[in-house]
């Protein structure tokens, strides 16, 4: 009904005299609370700061937790035949021990052999880059112009020191880089690192050992109704298969492009094609930047070998070929049945957990993403960030 005062028409009314309101001029978003958006806001920069922290802890759990998973179904073929599981635990973890020592001697090789072209390769490169004895080049021409710099200043500097008469002006050199006082100095670094990469060595096989214990553990807490242990066995069956079958993608996929870019520089005839190999396979288990950088790794590589830039392209782009059919091919297809995340999400994830964790995170951050949205999925209030990380 409509309402005339005046002359004027006004606008609906419902019963009891109020003016009626039409829904598209209801605003978009209700009145936000800034007392839970500032908590929401505290509590993000605190787990930041936690995280990074806690990083010699959470770091080893985290990459014990992904290779334990991916190991889990080998200690589980001996459970079939009553085999005890920290036994067959402890037989897996040696065998694979064995295998990266007796893969890593050959693989040394041929990287020790590729440093020791690279002063070769420079020096190389500098012959081509000279023209002439009377023709500098560009790089010559900015040391020549930076050396007479650098003399000016210094002329410049002593000219406005004041000395006295019998006076010896003293000039300050810089010291050469003692290697034995660098090495000395990384050694806590060197240190930490194998403190922790026998803590997650540790940690894998006390997982492994233990099997679904823990799962037992968490589906008993969630209780005591039936309900909701059977909500909390859900999510954890959710969760185990989406990990298992990621890191299986994972793997195949390394496989893939570590055994295809070995054929293919074999067949150019590139030198340490087993070492590109091998890089090429695990670089392609960080998005995006692993492949850019073994395409850029792999032109320099042949052009060092070669020393021809076409030669270099083709090798570069042989590796870009191969990277983009595992990308774009092998992998959709693999991941079809999976929780998919998408591109932003991944690459934001990268730039997070590389900035915290370096290149280790670089390699756990699509795991961390696919479990973060696997459990937002199943959490009412945590939906909106699963439909933020997916496609």
């Amino acid at each position: 009904m409509t309402s005339e005062t005046n002359g004027e028409e006004t606008g609906p009314t419902d019963r009891h005299g109020a003016e009626e309101r039409h829904p598209l001029d209801a605003p978009f978003f209700g009145a936000i609370s800034i007392r839970s958006v500032a908590l929401v806001i505290l509590a993000s920069i605190a787990s930041l700061y936690f995280i990074d922290w806690a990083q010699p802890v959470l770091l080893p759990l985290v990459v014990a937790v992904l290779i334990s998973y991916a190991l889990d179904p080998l200690v589980s073929v001996f459970d079939r035949i009553r085999f005890p599981r920290p036994l067959s635990a402890a037989l897996v973890l040696i065998a694979l021990l064995g295998i990266g020592v007796a893969a890593g001697s050959p693989l040394k090789q041929e990287a020790m052999a590729l440093l020791d072209k690279i002063p070769t390769a420079v020096q190389e490169f500098q012959r081509r880059e000279s023209r002439s004895p009377d023709e500098e080049s560009l790089m010559e021409k900015a040391q020549t112009a930076a050396k007479e710099i650098e003399e000016t200043a210094e002329k410049s500097r002593a000219a406005q020191i004041p000395t006295k008469p019998g006076v010896t002006p003293v000039q300050i050199v810089d010291k050469s880089m003692d290697i034995q006082e660098y090495v000395i100095r990384g050694s806590p670094a060197a240190l930490v690192l194998v403190t922790q990469c026998f803590t997650v060595l540790l940690l894998v096989f006390f997982l492994l050992s233990v099997g679904s214990l823990y799962k037992r553990k968490v589906v008993r807490i969630s209780g005591p109704s039936f309900g909701r242990m059977r909500k909390a066995t859900r999510i954890l069956n959710d969760l185990h298969f989406q990990v298992r079958r990621f890191l299986f993608v994972m793997l195949i996929s390394a496989l893939f492009v570590g055994v295809l870019t070995w054929l293919a520089f074999l067949a150019l005839g590139m030198e340490q094609a087993a070492l590109w190999g091998v890089v090429a396979g695990i670089a392609s288990g960080v998005p995006y930047l692993g492949p850019f950088l073994v395409f850029i790794g792999t032109g320099l590589a042949g052009f060092v070998q070669f020393g021809e830039l076409n030669i270099a392209i083709i090798v570069a782009a042989t590796s870009l070929v191969i990277t983009s059919i595992q990308g774009y091919l092998l992998m959709p297809w693999l991941t079809s049945y999976m929780s998919s995340l998408n591109t932003v999400a991944i690459f934001i994830g990268l730039l997070f957990w590389g900035w915290l964790w370096g290149p280790v995170g670089l390699i756990v951050a699509t795991p961390i993403l696919m479990i973060t949205k696997s459990l937002c999925d199943h959490i009412a209030n945590l939906r909106p960030v699963g439909e933020l990380l997916g496609k």
